[in-house]
């Protein structure tokens, strides 16, 4: 065989391999589309109960795969959406239900993908309707899956003799072969982020005739599980405390599973190799056998995990107060929009902590983890916006009052508003990575006392958003006169120091790079008041208001969108 022989099956294993999970995306991203906001509110719902959770995230995991699951569960614990224990069965299921789409896989279906490639990117191109084009993305995906497995096949097919003594090591038989197996299948899924990127390449190298057994297929599966905890892993990196014990309870489950199915190797072997006669089945029983052999065995005890996970990954710091987006306020209308309300304070709340966060990095170079954590909240405030979005649009299909429905959108602005505060705290500390990088841009202490004194004044602003959005004041909502009390000072403030500055580049007191960079940050500062100034707007609103006597009141679901209001133009808490 000359070199273009090798180089070309390579090359086209590894494009067989992109055009996979390449399609496995695809699939996922239309499936995801497909399920819109309601994504989130099974989320919410698994929380109930173990066995729901664990349904809910079988579900999940066979419809998106256990890596998207897993790292989206993360993003959930990490926003305070999704509790540490209720999280740990939707682990579980998600692990499972990877499992279950790996079975639809082993089915032959690869003469069908053109078929599937034809008509889902037919649908996903004429279509103009959301849910027939991401039904058409999903078929799109899942074709090309198959066609990347076909590709897989067929290159390695005439070269069996010669992969052959490779994998040779792969041997669930012996130990040495077992444990081989198990790292290099962890390894490989690892850099793919895919376990089932895994299993299918063990599909292919099955159906060439190169792995003829469960024996060897064992340590591959086994190695698999190990690989997925991968991506939650890399999510929960620069989280909070929460979100990464949560990925290692993922690990945990795992690595469970994994402990299992060594300890009961010839039980598991012997029953498997009954199920069917096919290799490529065996191997998909198995996949499932053992997930859900420890799904069986650990759900009892998931709040204990939650306990030892808190055990093994202690932290000073408090776990931030989980989310007020409760779903069985949606019938309560008032009850629900002040839910609402006091998200938003919880998003403010953890944009003050970003901002100290952002002061000290300023302040420090020696805060070097600052920009990591600014943005594991900018994600948790995310997060928190597009619940607090799907929240209110669950709530407009009540039957509102005509002050409510103002309400709702009231609040609609104000969570877009709270985001973007988020996004100007990056921003800042973007602007003072750059300024450190730069050559002749170094502050002096006149400057940097300036910046501080700008940092100050905009937490006060902040600080007063905070308290003007808390319903159960007694000066609710007029506490947002208190923002743009703090909002004028800071304008006044803020133009007063960049005079002074812009004074001492004339002077030649201070380098002019550095005077350029100091006036883009304060910029930013100022942008960040500003919303906090549109917020008072907002919450100055005839009808931004609560009425305390309907916060119990059970409204049905509107039955038009011109229902009559029903009179209520609001009291003041």
């Amino acid at each position: 065989m000359d070199i273009q022989q090798p180089l070309l099956l390579v090359f086209t294993v590894l494009g067989g391999l992109a055009l996979f999970l390449f399609g496995m995306q695809i699939m996922t991203d239309g499936l995801r589309a497909l399920a819109g906001d309601r994504l989130r509110d099974i989320i919410y719902r698994s929380t109930g109960n173990r066995i729901a959770g664990l349904g809910l995230g079988t579900g999940l995991g066979f419809l998106m795969h256990s890596s998207a699951t897993t790292a989206m569960s993360v993003g959930f614990i990490n926003a305070g959406l999704l509790g540490l224990a209720q999280s740990i069965p939707v682990f579980m299921g998600a692990n499972l239900g990877t499992t279950l789409s790996m079975q639809l896989i082993s089915f032959r279906l690869a003469d069908y993908a053109l078929v599937a490639v034809a008509t889902g990117f037919g649908l996903s191109l004429i279509s103009s309707s959301p849910v027939i084009a991401s039904t058409g993305k999903s078929l799109l995906g899942f074709g090309l899956l198959f066609n990347g497995m076909g590709l897989m096949s067929g290159a390695i097919e005439p070269h069996r003799a010669m992969l052959v003594p490779w994998l040779t090591l792969i041997d669930g038989s012996t130990w040495i072969g077992m444990l081989s197996g198990i790292l290099a299948a962890w390894l490989f899924t690892a850099v793919v982020q895919s376990s089932g990127a895994t299993i299918g390449m063990t599909f292919v190298l099955i159906s060439g005739g190169i792995l003829t057994s469960l024996q060897q297929v064992y340590p591959i599966v086994l190695g698999a599980h190990l690989g997925t905890t991968t991506t939650a892993i890399i999510a929960a990196m620069g989280c909070g405390i929460e979100a990464r014990r949560g990925a290692a309870a993922n690990f945990g489950f795992n690595l469970f599973n994994v402990g299992l199915a060594l300890l009961a190797a010839p039980l598991f072997i012997r029953v498997i190799q009954l199920s069917s006669d096919s290799v490529v089945r065996q191997t998909a029983n198995l996949h499932t056998a053992i997930m859900l052999a420890a799904a069986l065995i650990l759900l009892p005890f998931s709040t204990r995990i939650a306990f030892l996970m808190r055990r093994l990954l202690p932290s000073k710091v408090p776990v931030a107060p989980s989310s007020f987006l409760a779903p069985d306020l949606i019938p309560r209308p008032e009850s629900a929009l002040v839910a609402v309300i006091r998200e938003q304070r919880r998003s403010l709340d953890i944009l003050m902590n970003s901002l100290d966060a952002a002061r000290e990095f300023a302040l420090t170079a020696a805060q070097r983890h600052a920009p990591r954590d600014l943005r594991s909240n900018e994600l948790a405030v995310n997060e928190i916006r597009d619940a607090s979005e799907a929240y209110l649009t669950q709530l407009t299909q009540r039957s509102l009052s005509h002050r409510q429905r103002l309400l709702a959108q009231y609040l609609s602005h104000i969570t877009t508003d709270v985001e973007r505060i988020g996004d100007h705290i990056i921003h800042i500390s973007d602007k003072i990575e750059d300024q450190r990088r730069t050559k002749d841009a170094v502050y002096d202490e006149v400057l940097q006392a300036a910046l501080m004194q700008l940092f100050d004044g905009a937490r006060a602003v902040l600080r007063a958003t905070s308290h003007a959005l808390n319903p159960d004041a007694a000066t609710f909502p007029a506490a947002a006169l208190e923002i743009e009390v703090a909002r004028d000072a800071f304008a006044n403030r803020s133009q007063t120091i960049r005079q002074a500055v812009n004074d001492r580049v004339a002077e030649q007191l201070t380098m002019a790079k550095a005077g350029l960079f100091f006036s883009r940050q304060a910029l930013v500062l100022e942008e960040l008041v500003r919303h906090c100034g549109v917020i008072a707007r907002e919450q100055q609103q005839p009808f931004f208001s609560l009425n305390p006597s309907k916060l119990d009141r059970v409204e049905p679901p509107a039955r038009t969108e011109d229902s009559p209001p029903d009179g209520d133009h609001g009291a003041t808490i």
